[in-house]
């Protein structure tokens, strides 16, 4: 895999995921530990724009994976729309996340994903996010 800093356009300190562990037809999956000096880390918990970012991110890092495969340059994403966002609860500093970012829909340069964020065996949040590439 390539480092993530080759698959996102976002830069130290608003890199919200650490690396894509895997991809496969339709399913990518990444991993970030929450760290105490995270941007989006308050009073010892990410927030919930921290996990939206995480899942931006995550879902930019699949589409920078395909891209680089191609050996074309990473595209800027944008966040269309954000819907069904569940919040199982704010994940605690030192938890390592486990997120799958799983493809319903593309058209041109529109992607639907669906997200589900894991920390171990449990849900801690799912949303649906529509997102657009700067071509």
């Amino acid at each position: 895999m390539f480092p993530i800093e080759e698959l996102i356009p976002q830069r130290a300190p608003i890199v919200m995921v650490d690396r894509l562990t895997s991809i496969e037809e339709g399913v990518s999956y990444t991993e970030l530990e929450v760290c105490a000096d995270n941007l989006f880390v308050e009073r010892g918990v990410l927030s919930e724009c921290g996990l939206i970012e995480h899942i931006a991110q995550s879902a930019a890092a699949r589409i920078g994976y395909l891209f680089r495969m191609r050996g074309e340059a990473v595209p800027i994403g944008y966040i269309g729309s954000v819907n069904q966002f569940a919040l199982g609860r704010l994940p605690r500093v030192g938890e390592r996340l486990t997120t799958s970012i799983r493809v319903l829909q593309e058209v041109y340069q529109v992607s639907l994903v669906e997200a589900e964020v894991r920390s171990g065996d449990e849900v801690v949040a799912s949303s649906r996010m529509k997102i657009f590439l700067e071509q």
